[in-house]
């Protein structure tokens, strides 16, 4: 017969003395996973808006993760990260693929129903699509620098319909040592 206690130890003390609260543990988590998402942001080659993507199960482990670049096999190769051109061809806009669907791709598979996404930016209309059809039912995101724009309302009316749950993270709780400048 399987021993279904949980020791204190799990819970985080090992003196006896009651663990972390839940709230204490989710903003740990929240942390944790924000800072994966950073991270991964940093590895873009956007000179201008660098976006990371994490993607967590309901069980807290991490089932994704992606930055905005171009398509695979294309890195590199003479494609525009400009976006101030005439000639649409000549903007990243067209080719670039965000960090949410590089995520969503990297899961590789996994059942994403359910799931929560990390973003350093809030979602454009297109992410937005993908991890509504993907059913990731949590958005947490860092910043909303396109609050304004048509491509972004357009993405949070789509999110609320969809039922899909936004926050922007919350870092008052906690004094973090890590940088989350990425754009």
């Amino acid at each position: 017969m399987a021993d279904n206690s949980q020791s204190s130890t799990a819970a985080g003390a090992s003196d006896g003395a009651p663990g972390p609260s839940e709230r204490e543990v989710d903003l740990k988590l929240d942390h944790y996973f924000m800072n994966k998402a950073v991270q991964n942001a940093k590895d873009s080659h956007d000179p201008k808006t660098k976006v990371g993507a994490c993607i967590v199960n309901q069980e807290k482990k991490v089932v994704g993760v992606g930055h905005n670049k171009m398509p695979n096999g294309c890195e590199d190769k003479g494609l525009p990260w400009g976006n101030d051109d005439d000639d649409p061809l000549n903007n990243k806009y067209v080719y670039v693929c965000h960090a949410e669907l590089n995520a969503i791709v990297d899961s590789r598979g996994h059942d994403l129903k359910g799931c929560s996404l990390y973003t350093t930016l809030y979602p454009c209309n297109e992410s937005s699509k993908i991890i509504i059809q993907s059913g990731i039912t949590e958005v947490i995101y860092l910043f909303n620098k396109y609050e304004d724009d048509t491509e972004t309302k357009a993405s949070k009316k789509m999110l609320e319909l969809a039922g899909v749950q936004t926050r922007m993270y919350n870092n008052e709780d906690k004094k973090l040592e890590i940088d989350f400048t990425v754009q």
